[in-house]
């Protein structure tokens, strides 16, 4: 959870304009853009944090689908997808993954929610 630079203005233009069709690849992605919006879901200029802690139940503003690895148990970035996906959703998924013996973490299968 590091501070970042946000986007170019011309990409958070584009994120801005996108609004309801806007895909994060990896939850680091999604975190960066949530962390660059304003309390309407607009993209903003200039240095964010990503210490915000988020889980569900949270109402995301920008990002509509979400393309992730599954994340080990117990960990802030499962309960972030949690939030995303649902939990309940999220949780039969990760069922699914290990009784078909998925891989998990970095370098493992992915997979694509889209905001309930």
């Amino acid at each position: 959870m590091h501070p970042r630079r946000s986007r170019s203005r011309g990409r958070r233009q584009l994120i801005n304009d996108a609004r309801g069709k806007v895909w994060a690849v990896g939850t680091h992605g999604r975190s960066g853009a949530r962390s660059s919006a304003d309390l309407e879901g607009h993209v903003r200029a200039g240095l964010v944090g990503t210490s915000l802690f988020i889980r569900p139940p949270y109402a995301f503003k920008i990002v509509n689908h979400l393309i992730t690895n599954f994340h080990l148990p117990r960990s802030t970035l499962l309960m972030l997808v949690c939030a995303f996906g649902g939990y309940d959703r999220v949780m039969n998924a990760y069922r699914e993954a290990v009784q078909e013996g998925y891989r998990f973490y970095s370098y493992g299968d992915a997979m694509l929610l889209s905001s309930p």
